[in-house]
C-alpha cells in the first residue's frame, strides 16, 4: 500500500525493494570494471561512498554523483529531495571516516559539511553538474547538505 513521501508523493515498498537493487547492481559492475562502467551517469562522474551503519556496524556501500575539489570530493545528501536525509549522510554523522573507490582505487576519508561561502560554491557547482540538484531542493523544506569527504592517510 502506496505511504505518503515529501510532500504527499506516494511511495511503496516495490519501488524502494527495486532502488535498493539497482544500487547493489550498479555497486558491483562499478566495482568489477573498476568505474569504467557505472563511472559515469548522466554526465555526471559516480563514486562508491563506504561508510559504517550506525545502526548495524556493517559497511555499506552507496554510489553518489561527485565533484572534485582540490584534492576531495564534494557530495549533495540530496535524498531525490526527500524530506529527510539519506542513511550514508547520517551513517556520516555518526562515524565521520569512511573510504571512497574512485578511478579504481579505495581512499579512506574524512567526511565534513560545509557552510557558507563554500557551500554556496560548491552547491552552484553541483546543480551545474546536475540539474536536477535544484529541483530537489525546490522538493524539500531542509537545507540540502554539501559534503565534502577529505582524503587521509
Amino acid at each position: 500500500m502506496p505511504v505518503a513521501g515529501s510532500r504527499g508523493r506516494p511511495y511503496n515498498r516495490a519501488i524502494s525493494t527495486a532502488q535498493k537493487w539497482a544500487t547493489k547492481l550498479h555497486t558491483v559492475v562499478y566495482r568489477m570494471s573498476g568505474g569504467r562502467i557505472g563511472g559515469r551517469m548522466s554526465n555526471s562522474p559516480v563514486l562508491i561512498l563506504l561508510t559504517t551503519g550506525r545502526k548495524s556496524g556493517n559497511r555499506i556501500s552507496t554510489p553518489l554523483f561527485y565533484l572534485r575539489d582540490g584534492d576531495g570530493y564534494a557530495v549533495a545528501a540530496s535524498n531525490g529531495g526527500s524530506a529527510g536525509h539519506p542513511s550514508w549522510w547520517l551513517n556520516l554523522g555518526a562515524d565521520p571516516l569512511a573510504a571512497v573507490e574512485v578511478d579504481g582505487s579505495r581512499i579512506r576519508v574524512h567526511a565534513g559539511e560545509l557552510e557558507g561561502r563554500e557551500k554556496r560554491r560548491l552547491w552552484e557547482g553541483l546543480v551545474e553538474m546536475y540539474p536536477p540538484y535544484a529541483d530537489y531542493q525546490k522538493r524539500t523544506d531542509r537545507g540540502i547538505p554539501v559534503i565534502l569527504l577529505k582524503p587521509i592517510s
